[in-house]
């Protein structure tokens, strides 16, 4: 297995997402008045940091991030809370950040750092929901296999503070949004359900889509739904006339380095796309057919080859075994390309964190079932559970990296020899 060149692109890639490196060409203009910086994310305590090292004045601020993703601060307050399912030290930071945008003047600036994972950091329940029912919304989302964009649908729906309503709270200051992008297509409505930047959607719409994906809502969810009109507001709303929006990292950017780096090494690299969704089993098929295709016929692309993937998959809960998406992509490419000599890939999250283990992902080739099946694990039996995390650790292919500060979204490299 080639898990050094695998790792190398891993580290390249998250590496270019370094928030700290990314905000310094992003600053806004400053501001007559005050300037008060929130955030939330995966990535926020790090682009808080380095916010308060590159601006030239005084300013307050609050952000929120996942346990274990703190940084060192002077000025702006980090608060840690639960992801992927929320938890009251993020509902206290939440309310807390509305208390600091409102009353602003037009005069001041809001300075909000986003991030992927700050949707569940920033629970703000709607209209006669309690923080219980948007705990529940949040774990029926992330079992559903519902695509990203759908979830965050769902949720602008169902929050106070979501789809653009934080940045109508703080008008008439400017909002000036940075963002580290983890959404495929870098739509900045999605990443972290847009708390600062609106998005076209309507309740119509949203209910036609908890009937399709068959998605069981408490009760006070249900209602908020079938009541009045609680849509955010939209995009051309006066109130957003003097924002801005800018996306200073991505996958696609972190793609395009982890290919510079493959250059340098001597292997060609494709990327496929950096916006890929779909159940991850049924993506990983996809790739692997695609990696066989090289391997056996040198097309369409001649060894060797390198394929480059970003975006984000879903996984429909099936079982009750442990793993993130990441790994149960590779434990369903592994079971594809069993016995097959010259393939290897890796994917991962560029966060660290795979789901909720303490995995970014794992690596894999032509061995690794087989080697699975000597270890006592049968392959298609924890897939069928949803346990790639018990599979790959059993073999000592887990990738571990710890919290990486960022939050790009999946990575995933296929090196065909």
């Amino acid at each position: 297995m080639d898990r050094e060149f695998l790792d190398d692109l891993f580290r390249t890639a998250v590496a270019a997402a370094d928030p700290a490196r990314a905000i310094a060409a992003h600053l806004p203009a400053k501001p007559r008045g005050r300037t008060v910086v929130v955030g939330a994310g995966k990535a926020s305590a790090l682009m808080a940091a380095a916010f308060e090292r590159l601006w030239d004045g005084p300013l307050t601020g609050l952000v929120v991030t996942r346990y274990g993703y703190g940084a060192p601060t002077r000025q702006i307050e980090i608060v840690e809370a639960a992801h992927p399912v929320p938890d009251e030290a993020g509902y206290l930071a939440a309310r807390r950040i509305m208390a600091q945008v409102h009353g602003l003047g037009a005069d001041d600036l809001v300075v909000a750092l986003i991030s992927g994972g700050g949707s569940a950091l920033l629970p703000a329940p709607g209209p006669g929901m309690s923080f219980e029912d948007e705990q529940a919304v949040n774990r029926a989302l992330l079992g559903s296999g519902m695509p990203i964009g759908v979830m965050n649908l769902v949720r602008n729906e169902l929050s106070a503070i979501k789809g653009g309503r934080l940045a109508a709270l703080a008008a008439p200051a400017r909002v000036a949004t940075l963002i580290v992008s983890d959404v495929p297509g870098d739509d900045p409505s999605l990443v972290a359900s847009g708390p600062t930047v609106p998005i076209a959607g309507s309740r119509s719409e949203v209910r036609h889509l908890v009937a399709l994906h068959g998605l069981a809502l408490p009760p006070a969810a249900t209602a908020l739904l079938a009541g009045p009109d609680n849509s955010p507001p939209r995009p051309d709303d006066p109130r957003f006339a003097r924002n801005s929006v800018r996306i200073i990292a991505s996958s696609a950017l972190s793609l395009d380095a982890a290919a510079q780096r493959a250059a340098q090494r001597g292997i060609p690299a494709h990327i496929l796309s950096d916006a890929v969704e779909g159940e991850a089993r049924d993506v990983a098929r996809v790739f692997a057919a695609l990696a066989r295709e090289i391997r056996l016929r040198n097309r369409p692309f001649t060894r060797p080859a390198l394929l480059l993937s970003g975006g984000e998959t879903t996984v429909t809960v099936r079982g009750q075994g442990r793993g993130g998406r990441n790994a149960e992509f590779l434990l369903a490419f592994a079971i594809a390309i069993d016995g097959l000599d010259g393939i290897s890939a890796l994917a991962a999250d560029t966060d660290g964190i795979d789901g909720s283990e303490d995995n970014a992902g794992a690596v894999a080739d032509g061995t690794t079932a087989a080697r699975m099946r000597a270890a006592g694990i049968d392959p298609r039996a924890a897939l069928a559970l949803n346990d790639a995390y018990t599979a790959f650790n059993a073999i000592g292919d887990l990738v571990v990296t710890g919290p990486t500060g960022t939050n790009v979204n999946d990575f995933r490299a296929i090196l065909v020899r």
